[in-house]
């Protein structure tokens, strides 16, 4: 699929917005990835500079447009930078993909991964067709499972050596949304 679509409305449950990035958000990307929490569980750099959030927002616009991944920033009504949400590893003959987000520090614990991941996944089956969507967690990622179970998705099972980050293999946790467990 070229090109992917964005959401049209923009997604927003009155609590939390999905919009593009902009190239005017690298400062506040480069400040919330400065929390070491964000590359322990992520692909995020460590240490992490401006450039790096520049050359992640210029990346966002060139995988949305070869339909490869649409990632979208998630603001509170004052549009202050929450936290990252994207779509990923989409298989279009499968119709499924994977969902990933990182949330800054002062932004945890209000739900806002789960509200955000309920509102990327409900548009991704309605409005691109997709059946099956994944989510994968660190064992140790306890807060990323709750996450994953207040949005709706059901635990699948670990996921021994699944994928490479940082040079090594490491397990996951797999969970799903299945196009039928929004109805």
């Amino acid at each position: 699929m070229p090109r992917l679509p964005l959401p049209d409305p923009p997604l927003s449950d009155g609590e939390v917005w999905l919009r593009p990035w902009s190239t005017s958000d690298a400062p506040a990307v480069t400040a919330a990835c400065q929390d070491p929490e964000i590359p322990r569980w992520t692909v995020v750099p460590q240490p992490y500079e401006e450039h790096h959030a520049r050359d992640f927002i210029a990346g966002c616009a060139v995988n949305r447009e070869t339909g490869r991944e649409l990632s979208l920033a998630i603001v509170d009504r004052d549009d202050r930078l929450l936290g990252a949400i994207g779509l990923a590893h989409l298989h279009w003959n499968d119709r499924k993909g994977e969902i990933g987000y990182w949330i800054a520090r002062e932004a945890r614990g209000r739900s806002v991964a789960a509200r955000a991941t309920r509102l990327l996944s409900g548009w991704a089956i309605t409005a691109l067709g997709l059946e099956r969507l994944e989510l994968l967690a660190s064992p140790e990622n306890e807060s990323s499972q709750r996450v994953a179970a207040k949005a709706g998705y059901t635990r699948e099972g670990l996921m021994r050596r699944y994928r490479r980050r940082r040079g090594s293999r490491e397990d996951l946790v797999m969970f799903s949304l299945l196009a039928e467990d929004l109805r």
